[in-house]
């Protein structure tokens, strides 16, 4: 039997884009084309099937009903022919997982304990992409997450996986050079290296009963691997998480100054979602995940 004529695929998919973020130039950036291709190919489609599909009301597009009821069919039909792919995708290696996790954590905790679980489990496919701080995870992309934060993640499920108790470290060669740091006021005037902002500095300094201590000196790092890279290299006194670098601290190449922790309410932590799929693959690969984590 022949096949029902189609409207292009490419007008589908800039159409399903389009209702589903309510933009065309929304949809333009998730497709990587011009906003202009979004308005021709969803122009062609109603040419196609000869109605309206968008309410254009000045700069806001508005799908119709039946341009609604069209998304909906659209997006089951998109999600269908994804798990189709992945499925063949998988068919020849085995279970695959894709693991997000944020740059710090995958760089300097996951990599190097990956050879672990590819000995144990050979059979599972593992694909490890970047979270980053604020992004929303899309579990139809991702199996499991691994997350820093204080706090409870809307939707999902979440379990703690490396307490975030966070303490003063530096490189010992520093130590030798700028110390001895015997009591927290000897830190003062001293370069202190910075994550994001000075706001977690301030705070140790307040534990620490430095309650008047001035604004900190010190460059701000964006990213973790680049204030622990500082701190390796002898450039001030950092504020790290502990079981984030128990290796550097076991290794001697970084030292820990005081007791005094911050951000104990804090944790690494492993996000799924609240409900959906399950498989063998992603409980062996949290299980691992765990029972390394809890070490020997």
């Amino acid at each position: 039997m022949a096949l029902t004529r189609l409207p292009s695929l490419n007008a589908l998919r800039c159409f399903e884009a389009a209702a589903r973020s309510g933009s065309f130039s929304r949809a333009a950036a998730e497709l990587n084309v011009t906003q202009s291709a979004v308005s021709h190919q969803v122009r062609q489609l109603e040419e196609w099937f000869g109605i309206t599909l968008f309410d254009r009301l000045g700069r806001q597009t508005i799908p119709t009903a039946k341009g609604q009821d069209l998304a909906r069919s659209l997006a089951e039909a998109f999600d269908i022919m994804a798990a189709a792919c992945r499925r063949l995708q998988n068919s020849d290696t085995g279970p695959a997982l894709t693991i997000a996790a944020l740059p710090s954590f995958a760089t300097i905790w996951l990599i190097p304990r990956l050879s672990e679980f590819f000995r144990a489990h050979p059979d599972v496919s593992v694909k490890i992409v970047y979270a980053f701080a604020g992004q929303k995870l899309d579990f139809e992309e991702v199996d499991i997450a691994v997350l820093w934060g204080a706090g409870e993640w809307e939707g999902c499920r979440s379990t703690r996986l490396l307490p975030g108790s966070t303490v003063p470290i530096c490189n010992p060669i520093y130590l030798e050079k700028e110390g001895p740091f015997d009591a927290p006021p000897a830190i003062l005037g001293k370069p202190l290296l910075h994550d994001t902002d000075r706001l977690d500095w301030q705070n140790w300094m307040r534990h620490a009963g430095l309650k008047h201590a001035g604004p900190s000196p010190g460059p701000i790092f964006q990213d973790f691997n680049l204030l622990r890279a500082a701190a390796l290299a002898g450039q001030g006194i950092a504020l790290c998480p502990r079981s984030l670098i128990a290796d550097d601290l076991a290794s001697g190449r970084l030292v820990q100054l005081f007791d005094i922790a911050i951000k104990q309410d804090y944790a690494y932590s492993i996000i799924e979602p609240g409900s959906g799929r399950r498989s063998e693959a992603l409980d062996t690969f949290k299980d691992w995940l765990l029972t390394t984590a809890r070490g020997p």
